[in-house]
């Protein structure tokens, strides 16, 4: 299961009326291991005075990396997470995610980090079955 969603929410997506505030909290709580990369990511970025700052490490366990894999999966869940800290999430392979700063999307390093070329070169075989 990818979110522990609460009744109240569930109640809410039957009605259509979703708190989305809500919905990034049950993010926040379902995926610990992802939310706490993102959240430093963003602080890099928008308290560091930096464009742009990526997370390149094997996560902790299987469990950390489905939690990672879940975040950047989901449309919804990315989408809110973006939205929530005013970012622009790229991920390659099982590991390297990266948070770029709104007005930065249309720089070197952007179109770099989400080219084919940054792509293939970020394969290794240790995450070949990722």
């Amino acid at each position: 299961m990818s979110l522990t969603v609460s009744p109240d929410l569930i109640q809410q997506a039957q009605t259509g009326d979703i708190d989305e505030a809500a919905f990034v909290q049950t993010i926040r709580e379902s995926l610990p291991y992802a939310w706490q990369i993102v959240e430093k990511l963003a602080h890099q970025i928008h308290r560091g005075g930096k464009a742009w700052d990526h997370y390149a490490v094997v996560p902790p366990s299987e469990q950390a990396r489905g939690q990672l894999l879940r975040l950047v999966g989901g449309d919804a869940i990315r989408g809110a997470v973006e939205r929530h800290f005013k970012v622009k999430l790229a991920f390659q392979n099982c590991h390297n995610l990266a948070a770029f700063r709104l007005d930065f999307l249309d720089s070197p390093e952007y179109r770099d980090f989400v080219s084919i070329r940054s792509q293939i070169l970020n394969q290794t075989p240790k995450l070949k079955d990722c």
